[in-house]
Protein backbone atom coordinates (compact mmCIF):
# COMPACT_ATOMS: atom_id res chain seq x y z
CA UNK A 1 0.00 0.00 0.00
CA UNK A 2 1.44 3.48 -0.78
CA UNK A 3 0.99 6.64 -0.16
CA UNK A 4 -1.49 8.95 -0.73
CA UNK A 5 0.17 11.35 -3.39
CA UNK A 6 0.42 14.77 -1.87
CA UNK A 7 0.89 18.01 -3.97
CA UNK A 8 1.79 21.25 -3.62
CA UNK A 9 -1.64 21.78 -5.15
CA UNK A 10 -3.03 19.93 -2.65
CA UNK A 11 -1.27 22.11 0.27
CA UNK A 12 -2.15 25.34 -0.83
CA UNK A 13 -6.24 23.55 -1.14
CA UNK A 14 -5.72 22.58 2.47
CA UNK A 15 -3.93 26.31 3.53
CA UNK A 16 -6.96 28.00 1.61
CA UNK A 17 -9.34 25.57 3.73
CA UNK A 18 -7.66 26.73 7.13
CA UNK A 19 -7.78 30.33 6.37
CA UNK A 20 -11.27 30.54 5.51
CA UNK A 21 -12.47 28.38 8.45
CA UNK A 22 -10.29 30.70 10.75
CA UNK A 23 -11.71 33.46 9.04
CA UNK A 24 -15.16 32.56 9.70
CA UNK A 25 -14.43 31.55 13.32
CA UNK A 26 -13.63 35.02 14.04
CA UNK A 27 -16.07 36.62 12.65
CA UNK A 28 -18.99 34.43 14.08
CA UNK A 29 -16.89 34.35 17.49
CA UNK A 30 -19.07 35.03 20.53
CA UNK A 31 -22.13 34.12 18.84
CA UNK A 32 -24.23 30.95 18.20
CA UNK A 33 -22.95 29.92 14.71
CA UNK A 34 -19.52 28.38 15.85
CA UNK A 35 -22.18 25.61 17.29
CA UNK A 36 -24.45 25.29 14.58
CA UNK A 37 -21.29 25.25 12.03
CA UNK A 38 -19.46 22.27 14.21
CA UNK A 39 -22.73 20.40 14.15
CA UNK A 40 -22.78 20.57 10.32
CA UNK A 41 -19.28 19.63 9.47
CA UNK A 42 -19.33 16.48 12.02
CA UNK A 43 -22.64 15.43 10.01
CA UNK A 44 -20.34 15.95 6.84
CA UNK A 45 -17.41 14.50 8.11
CA UNK A 46 -19.52 11.58 9.06
CA UNK A 47 -20.98 11.31 5.69
CA UNK A 48 -17.56 11.23 4.33
CA UNK A 49 -16.40 8.06 6.21
CA UNK A 50 -19.94 6.24 5.78
CA UNK A 51 -19.17 6.44 2.18
CA UNK A 52 -15.69 5.36 2.29
CA UNK A 53 -16.77 2.38 3.67
CA UNK A 54 -19.43 1.26 1.83
CA UNK A 55 -22.23 1.26 4.05
CA UNK A 56 -25.10 2.29 1.06
CA UNK A 57 -28.04 2.56 3.90
CA UNK A 58 -26.22 4.81 6.26
CA UNK A 59 -25.04 7.07 3.74
CA UNK A 60 -28.12 7.30 1.64
CA UNK A 61 -29.83 8.15 4.98
CA UNK A 62 -26.99 10.66 5.90
CA UNK A 63 -27.15 12.06 2.32
CA UNK A 64 -30.39 13.39 1.76
CA UNK A 65 -30.39 14.65 5.41
CA UNK A 66 -27.94 16.86 4.85
CA UNK A 67 -29.46 18.31 1.01
CA UNK A 68 -32.74 18.91 2.95
CA UNK A 69 -30.87 19.72 6.01
CA UNK A 70 -29.63 22.64 3.85
CA UNK A 71 -32.21 24.38 2.74
CA UNK A 72 -33.58 23.77 6.39
CA UNK A 73 -30.99 25.68 7.81
CA UNK A 74 -31.31 28.92 5.48
CA UNK A 75 -35.32 28.60 6.69
CA UNK A 76 -34.44 28.06 10.48
CA UNK A 77 -31.62 30.34 10.31
CA UNK A 78 -32.67 33.23 8.31
CA UNK A 79 -32.46 36.05 10.43
CA UNK A 80 -28.61 34.36 11.25
CA UNK A 81 -27.82 34.31 7.99
CA UNK A 82 -28.37 37.89 7.03
CA UNK A 83 -27.05 39.67 9.81
CA UNK A 84 -23.79 36.93 9.20
CA UNK A 85 -23.61 38.59 5.77
CA UNK A 86 -24.45 42.14 6.73
CA UNK A 87 -21.47 41.62 9.57
CA UNK A 88 -18.91 39.82 6.64
CA UNK A 89 -19.81 43.66 4.22
CA UNK A 90 -19.58 45.76 7.11
CA UNK A 91 -16.09 45.02 8.44
CA UNK A 92 -14.79 44.08 5.11
CA UNK A 93 -15.15 47.22 3.78
CA UNK A 94 -11.16 46.98 1.74
CA UNK A 95 -12.98 44.41 -0.16
CA UNK A 96 -16.19 46.23 -1.07
CA UNK A 97 -15.47 48.24 -4.12
CA UNK A 98 -18.54 47.93 -5.87
CA UNK A 99 -20.29 49.68 -3.50
CA UNK A 100 -17.29 52.20 -3.75
CA UNK A 101 -17.62 52.07 -7.88
CA UNK A 102 -21.43 53.06 -7.62
CA UNK A 103 -21.94 55.16 -4.76
CA UNK A 104 -21.49 58.91 -5.79
CA UNK A 105 -19.19 61.09 -3.99
CA UNK A 106 -21.91 63.67 -3.22
CA UNK A 107 -23.71 60.76 -1.36
CA UNK A 108 -20.84 60.75 1.73
CA UNK A 109 -22.78 62.26 4.56
CA UNK A 110 -21.32 65.93 5.35
CA UNK A 111 -22.69 66.37 9.63
CA UNK A 112 -21.22 68.84 11.87
CA UNK A 113 -19.55 67.11 14.57
CA UNK A 114 -19.40 70.12 17.15
CA UNK A 115 -22.84 70.20 18.29
CA UNK A 116 -22.73 66.39 18.57
CA UNK A 117 -19.45 66.37 21.00
CA UNK A 118 -21.03 69.36 22.95
CA UNK A 119 -23.85 67.92 23.79
CA UNK A 120 -22.44 64.65 24.64
CA UNK A 121 -20.27 66.32 27.04
CA UNK A 122 -22.85 68.53 28.61
CA UNK A 123 -25.01 65.42 29.07
CA UNK A 124 -21.88 63.25 30.32
CA UNK A 125 -21.14 65.75 33.21
CA UNK A 126 -25.22 65.67 34.19
CA UNK A 127 -24.98 61.35 33.96
CA UNK A 128 -28.20 61.81 31.37
CA UNK A 129 -28.26 58.66 29.71
CA UNK A 130 -27.91 58.96 25.38
CA UNK A 131 -27.74 56.89 22.55
CA UNK A 132 -27.09 58.51 19.22
CA UNK A 133 -26.98 57.12 15.66
CA UNK A 134 -24.78 58.86 13.04
CA UNK A 135 -25.66 57.02 9.50
CA UNK A 136 -23.16 57.07 6.82
CA UNK A 137 -23.44 54.91 3.82
CA UNK A 138 -25.86 52.04 5.12
CA UNK A 139 -29.62 52.60 4.68
CA UNK A 140 -31.47 52.90 8.13
CA UNK A 141 -35.09 53.67 6.42
CA UNK A 142 -36.08 50.75 9.11
CA UNK A 143 -34.86 51.93 11.91
CA UNK A 144 -35.84 55.73 11.29
CA UNK A 145 -39.12 54.18 10.71
CA UNK A 146 -39.89 52.43 13.81
CA UNK A 147 -39.02 55.61 15.37
CA UNK A 148 -40.60 59.17 15.71
CA UNK A 149 -40.25 61.65 12.93
CA UNK A 150 -38.28 64.64 13.89
CA UNK A 151 -36.15 66.24 10.54
CA UNK A 152 -34.58 68.87 12.55
CA UNK A 153 -30.94 70.20 12.43
CA UNK A 154 -29.07 68.96 14.72
CA UNK A 155 -28.06 71.34 17.46
CA UNK A 156 -26.84 70.38 21.24
CA UNK A 157 -30.43 72.14 22.76
CA UNK A 158 -32.04 69.96 20.46
CA UNK A 159 -30.52 66.53 21.88
CA UNK A 160 -30.35 67.78 25.35
CA UNK A 161 -33.84 68.13 25.41
CA UNK A 162 -34.41 64.91 23.58
CA UNK A 163 -32.75 62.80 26.70
CA UNK A 164 -33.89 64.97 28.94
CA UNK A 165 -34.68 62.67 32.15
CA UNK A 166 -38.87 61.72 31.68
CA UNK A 167 -38.78 63.88 28.26
CA UNK A 168 -41.57 61.95 25.98
CA UNK A 169 -38.61 60.95 23.07
CA UNK A 170 -35.38 60.44 25.86
CA UNK A 171 -36.16 56.74 25.62
CA UNK A 172 -34.35 54.79 22.50
CA UNK A 173 -31.83 56.28 19.94
CA UNK A 174 -31.63 59.48 18.18
CA UNK A 175 -30.98 58.83 14.39
CA UNK A 176 -28.19 61.12 12.56
CA UNK A 177 -28.17 61.83 9.37
CA UNK A 178 -26.64 64.40 6.85
CA UNK A 179 -26.38 66.86 9.97
CA UNK A 180 -30.44 66.38 10.80
CA UNK A 181 -31.62 64.49 13.17
CA UNK A 182 -34.28 62.38 10.77
CA UNK A 183 -35.99 60.40 14.51
CA UNK A 184 -35.64 59.89 17.63
CA UNK A 185 -37.20 56.88 19.88
CA UNK A 186 -35.42 54.36 17.82
CA UNK A 187 -35.58 51.15 18.50
CA UNK A 188 -31.86 49.27 17.92
CA UNK A 189 -31.18 45.59 17.65
CA UNK A 190 -29.46 44.51 20.62
CA UNK A 191 -25.85 42.90 20.12
CA UNK A 192 -26.38 38.70 20.56
CA UNK A 193 -22.42 38.44 21.34
CA UNK A 194 -20.87 38.03 24.71
CA UNK A 195 -20.30 41.08 26.23
CA UNK A 196 -19.05 41.84 29.77
CA UNK A 197 -21.94 42.34 32.39
CA UNK A 198 -21.22 45.82 32.69
CA UNK A 199 -22.85 46.47 29.40
CA UNK A 200 -25.98 48.40 29.78
CA UNK A 201 -29.20 48.16 27.21
CA UNK A 202 -27.45 51.03 25.62
CA UNK A 203 -24.39 49.79 25.13
CA UNK A 204 -25.56 46.29 23.69
CA UNK A 205 -27.98 48.10 21.32
CA UNK A 206 -24.72 50.56 19.85
CA UNK A 207 -22.78 47.00 19.35
CA UNK A 208 -25.98 45.52 18.18
CA UNK A 209 -26.53 48.39 15.63
CA UNK A 210 -22.62 48.89 14.62
CA UNK A 211 -22.55 45.00 13.56
CA UNK A 212 -25.76 45.20 10.78
CA UNK A 213 -24.26 48.72 9.25
CA UNK A 214 -21.41 51.47 9.33
CA UNK A 215 -23.08 54.09 11.66
CA UNK A 216 -20.98 55.57 13.94
CA UNK A 217 -22.87 55.22 17.30
CA UNK A 218 -22.31 57.43 20.30
CA UNK A 219 -23.41 56.40 24.11
CA UNK A 220 -23.42 58.53 27.26
CA UNK A 221 -23.98 56.74 30.81
CA UNK A 222 -26.69 57.12 32.76
CA UNK A 223 -24.94 55.42 35.88
CA UNK A 224 -21.11 56.53 35.35
CA UNK A 225 -21.77 59.69 32.72
CA UNK A 226 -18.95 57.90 30.27
CA UNK A 227 -18.67 58.37 26.89
CA UNK A 228 -18.71 55.06 24.31
CA UNK A 229 -18.49 55.18 20.68
CA UNK A 230 -19.21 51.90 18.74
CA UNK A 231 -18.34 50.80 14.99
CA UNK A 232 -17.68 47.85 13.24
CA UNK A 233 -18.55 45.71 16.17
CA UNK A 234 -16.30 47.14 18.35
CA UNK A 235 -16.79 49.44 21.09
CA UNK A 236 -14.22 52.04 22.92
CA UNK A 237 -15.57 53.25 26.45
CA UNK A 238 -14.36 56.08 28.36
CA UNK A 239 -13.67 58.75 25.33
CA UNK A 240 -13.22 62.11 26.40
CA UNK A 241 -14.90 64.54 24.57
CA UNK A 242 -11.81 65.79 22.35
CA UNK A 243 -11.09 61.95 21.34
CA UNK A 244 -14.85 61.94 20.57
CA UNK A 245 -14.54 65.00 18.64
CA UNK A 246 -11.47 63.69 16.59
CA UNK A 247 -12.99 59.73 16.00
CA UNK A 248 -16.14 61.63 14.59
CA UNK A 249 -14.25 64.04 12.30
CA UNK A 250 -12.44 61.25 10.95
CA UNK A 251 -16.09 59.97 9.79
CA UNK A 252 -18.43 62.58 9.47
CA UNK A 253 -16.38 65.96 8.88
CA UNK A 254 -17.13 66.83 5.28
CA UNK A 255 -14.42 66.45 2.82
CA UNK A 256 -12.52 69.16 1.44
CA UNK A 257 -13.69 70.20 -2.11
CA UNK A 258 -10.55 69.21 -5.09
CA UNK A 259 -9.89 72.39 -6.68
CA UNK A 260 -9.62 71.98 -10.28
CA UNK A 261 -5.97 72.98 -12.49
CA UNK A 262 -8.11 75.94 -13.69
CA UNK A 263 -8.69 77.14 -9.91
CA UNK A 264 -5.11 76.17 -8.97
CA UNK A 265 -3.42 78.50 -11.54
CA UNK A 266 -5.72 81.20 -10.94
Amino acid sequence: MGFIPFTFVDFIDILLVALIMFWIYRMTKGTNAPYILSGIIAIYLMWVVVRTLNMELLSTILGQLISVGVIALIIVFQPELRHFLQMIGIRQKHFNFITRIFSPVEARPRTDVAPIVAACRDMAATKTGALIVIGLQSDLTLIAEGGIAVDAKVSPDLLQNIFFKNAPLHDGAVLIHNDRVIAAKCILPVTQSDVPKSYGTRHRAALGMSEISDAVIVVVSEETGGISVAQGGQLRRDVDPSRLQQMLQRHLAPAPRRRSRKEVVE
